[in-house]
């Protein structure tokens, strides 16, 4: 930590409400040059409102921000920029037709001496610079839609970074990353609070905070509930104090896999870069896919799904050949996916619950020829019981749902379509531990009613706890296929980057 340790920003007092939600009561915390503050609490505890007012999305009903005591009135985020405010949220704002260089400078592209026209060849090189200085291989010319969320991440991280400021708010930064990506942002955010930073971070990755942070302040429902340096805080009392009550297993894992094949895949290759694929997922077992960000995990599942057709390779479905031309006959055939990217490729926002759960099998609805509103309002109030999904979600659209809520309405959809194999990409991506522990319960369910899980995770210590076996993929390929309880989350690293790190093991067991 950097030996500065003036005070820099302060939140005294601050208050928001919404209609119906009141979102933030008299919060006050100090953020001090040099110190990486983590900012924890559930889906709805106030962290996300908490952000928008320090940035200036939000005016705060009440309470004020200063900077070195001196009153800063951030009216809106150009302001809040201006004065010193860099933010990463958690919903990405890059533009997907623009390419890097233009996304990281967008707003401030440098200009040619004496000419309105943009420096295009400077933009480049301070783009290369800036993505050379967070250790990241991206092309700065591409256009960002043609990169994952994984890259889209890492280029809005290198957007916020490139600016000039002395307070940088990061909201989930590594929720789309790998183990090994999230190390090198580690590195990076604790140069730059070497630098005199001063870091606001959040995240719903116990370990990962615990790992990083200077000091962690907790707020449930709107408050304060605890600030207090690293040292006083360790895995239990942050989560009994997220929660308010004890958790005893963060990981429930029950263990219901069989011997009788449920998926059999052969030699799969696609042109997004799966190659020579194979692997078997049994009835009631969860399947983990580990590997690193590009390593293929995601094509994988969109070849299973019917997303990508299959160049070459065999998959079997309870012993069937299949051959799936789109997602509609992966459907029909009792595969479901809930994808990486909910948002963008899971829910229909402008829907409410019932909508989203029951659109995957509406011929169960039909009443003679039309579609019976009471079968869907039946069908949807079952699952949502089943899964204890937020009541709301019966009348309001889906956008106003939790992380956590979101999930389980995926979900819920697919049991009631009838799936039997089950793909989650990055289930826990974005949600609270108390939502997290309801999807590792809800998937001890599931395969205790013998269906089978294919798990993707790029959290290593999830993927080891919940999976029965974990096949780690790398450059397209499965490189090795063992039991989860004969890894640790450096062999795992190890396998997955191709890097020999026995030495690096060794050093952390010793």
């Amino acid at each position: 930590m950097s030996s500065n340790h003036n005070l820099v920003w302060e939140v005294r007092n601050i208050s928001k409400a919404f209609p119906g939600v009141q979102a933030l009561d008299k919060v006050s915390l100090s953020l001090v040059a040099g110190e990486i503050h983590a900012l924890v609490g559930q889906n709805g505890s106030g962290k996300s409102t908490l952000v928008k007012c320090i940035s200036g999305v939000h005016p705060p009903d009440e309470g004020e921000i200063r900077r070195n005591g001196e009153l800063m009135i951030m009216s809106n985020p150009t302001i809040a920029r201006a004065r010193g405010v860099a933010t990463i949220y958690q919903e990405l704002s890059l533009v997907p037709t623009l390419s890097v260089a233009e996304n990281i400078f967008l707003g401030r592209l440098p200009q040619r001496a004496r000419a309105l026209l943009v420096d295009w060849e400077t933009t480049r090189q301070l783009a290369v610079n800036t993505l050379r200085e967070l250790g990241i291989q991206i092309d700065p010319n591409a256009v960002v839609r043609s990169l994952s969320v994984a890259e889209q991440q890492l280029v809005e991280i290198a957007k916020a970074i490139s600016e000039e400021s002395t307070l940088l708010i990061m909201d989930e930064p590594t929720a789309a990353l790998g183990l090994n990506e999230t190390r090198r942002l580690h590195a990076l955010i604790r140069q730059l609070a070497r630098q005199g930073k001063a870091i606001l971070y959040i995240s719903h990755r116990i370990d990962e905070v615990l790992d990083i942070a200077d000091r962690i302040t907790v707020l449930k429902d709107g408050r304060v509930a605890g600030s207090q340096p690293i040292g006083a805080w360790d895995t239990d009392s942050l989560v009994r104090t997220m929660l308010g009550t004890e958790v005893k297993e963060h990981y429930p894992k029950e263990r219901h896999a069989t011997a009788v094949p449920c998926l059999e895949v052969e030699g799969l290759c696609t042109e997004s870069g799966v190659h020579d694929v194979s692997f078997t997922v049994n009835v009631g077992e969860v399947l983990g896919i580990g590997g690193m960000v590009g390593s293929g995990r995601t094509e994988l599942a969109r070849a299973l799904f019917g997303v990508e057709r299959p160049t070459a390779g065999i998959i079997r479905l309870n012993g069937r050949p299949v051959h799936f031309r789109s997602p509609e006959q992966a459907i029909a055939a009792g595969i479901a996916l809930l994808p990486e990217n909910r948002k963008a490729d899971g829910l229909f926002f402008n829907f409410r619950g019932p909508q989203n759960i029951t659109i995957a099998r509406l011929s169960a609805l039909l009443a003679g020829p039309f579609l019976s509103l009471r079968r869907e309002t039946r069908f949807s109030a079952e699952y949502m019981d089943k899964l204890r999904i937020s009541p709301a979600a019966m009348e309001r659209t889906v956008q106003y749902l939790s992380g956590g809520n979101q999930q389980k309405v995926i979900i819920a959809r697919w049991l009631f379509s009838q799936a039997r194999l089950l793909i989650l990409d990055e289930p826990t991506q974005g949600v609270d531990i108390g939502a997290r522990i309801e999807v590792y319960r809800l998937i001890n369910e599931l395969t205790a009613m013998g269906i089978s899980i294919i798990l993707i995770s790029s959290d290593y210590p999830e993927l080891l706890a919940m999976s029965d076996r974990v096949a780690i993929m790398r450059g397209g390929r499965i490189v090795e296929i063992t039991d989860a309880s004969a890894l640790t989350e450096y062999r795992l690293l190890e396998i997955a980057s191709g890097v020999n790190g026995s030495a690096e093991r060794r050093s952390n067991e010793n």
